[in-house]
């Protein structure tokens, strides 16, 4: 195993998942129920299923396209919603009228 390899995903993910809307959820779910260690359990499954699909499919993917490809298609496609989030906060809000 390539310890390097897994050291940096690791890093990379839990860094990404902090704070994010998954995260949010968890901490809703589990203080609604006096049952936390299965909403930890449920929800470390779901990670791990959304881990492998997104694993295998960027295998299969990568076996039919080139690398370099799909690394221009991901970027170029953050960059899109980087720059529609940057357009949408310096647009003026518009108050609708009542």
């Amino acid at each position: 195993m390539d310890l390097a390899l897994l050291a940096s995903t690791f890093v990379t993910v839990f860094l990404a998942e902090l704070g994010d809307k998954t995260q949010l959820a968890i901490v809703t779910i589990s203080g609604t129920s006096t049952r936390p260690v299965a909403v930890f359990a449920g929800s470390s499954l779901a990670l791990v299923l959304a881990s492998l699909l997104g694993a295998a499919a960027g295998g299969s993917l990568s076996a039919v396209i080139p690398t370099d490809a799909l690394q221009l298609a991901a970027s170029a496609g953050f960059l899109i919603l980087g720059l529609r989030l940057i357009l949408k906060a310096a647009a003026p809000e518009t108050e609708e009228a009542s």
